[in-house]
């Protein structure tokens, strides 16, 4: 049993607001991103000395790197919700209003840390973005380019999932592992989801060797635990009964 001393709880807001800071950050241009990232690291070093994360100043270095990479790659989420999703009025209204965007922008800049093979840090800027999106990416997991979470509430996805790209997932949709343990902590236990693939609401797959196929379409409510192949539509048949009174 692993003995905790102390638990640093008031680094729960300090990492919350430099999440913020960094989602800023990322959308700025490449001159005042230079010196947000500049100001941001004193705080960012702070952090970690009191979450004992190790961060040495290499890893620092290649985080702002791989930080600047990630406008082009939002920019690709932030147009597939546009083109997707009829209500939106314009790419500014997703950035600004969209919380599946949004968890998708906090999952992009915590994957980076996590990457980098940096304790906590990652988990609570997904946490953070949890509370506030309703939507749970665990930043281990492999997500492609023009991703879109549709109304984000209740999305949950795991550790070891892998999505391609220019996916679409609905609110309540779980990509989780059938079993659990701790003997599985070094195994993959959660689907992959290949291009084009739709997931509408509330729909449940579960599994590591579970691979949805490119361009299906997996309906609302369905469960899944095998996998299922390219271009088909997987429903879920129940019978609604309708009498009088």
């Amino acid at each position: 049993m692993q003995e905790v001393l102390h638990i640093p709880f008031k680094f729960k807001e300090k990492v919350e607001t430099l999440a913020k800071e960094l989602f800023y950050c990322v959308l700025e241009t490449s001159d005042a991103q230079k010196i947000q990232l500049n100001n941001l690291k004193s705080s960012f070093f702070n952090i970690s000395k009191g979450l004992q994360c190790g961060i040495c100043s290499s890893k620092w270095e290649q985080f702002t790197i791989e930080i600047k990479t990630l406008k082009s790659k939002l920019q690709l989420d932030a147009e597939a919700a546009y083109n997707k999703d009829p209500a939106a009025k314009s790419i500014k209204e997703v950035y600004l209003a969209y919380p599946g965007f949004y968890a998708i922008a906090m999952y992009r800049i915590s994957h980076i840390l996590w990457q980098l093979d940096i304790p906590i840090l990652p988990r609570m800027i997904s946490e953070y973005a949890h509370g506030v999106t309703g939507t749970d990416i665990h930043p281990g997991a492999t997500i492609g380019h023009s991703f879109f979470i549709d109304h984000a509430t209740g999305v949950v996805i795991g550790e070891t999932a892998v999505i391609h790209n220019n996916v679409i997932i609905f609110q309540g949709v779980t990509l989780g592992g059938i079993k659990v343990g701790k003997a599985l902590a070094n195994t993959k236990r959660h689907p992959t989801i290949k291009n084009n693939v739709t997931i509408y609401a509330n729909a449940t797959i579960l599994g590591g060797d579970v691979e949805i196929g490119e361009n299906s379409i997996i309906g609302a409510n369905v469960w899944i635990t095998k996998s299922i192949p390219e271009n088909v539509l997987v429903m879920y048949k129940s019978d609604v009964i309708i009498t009088d009174k």
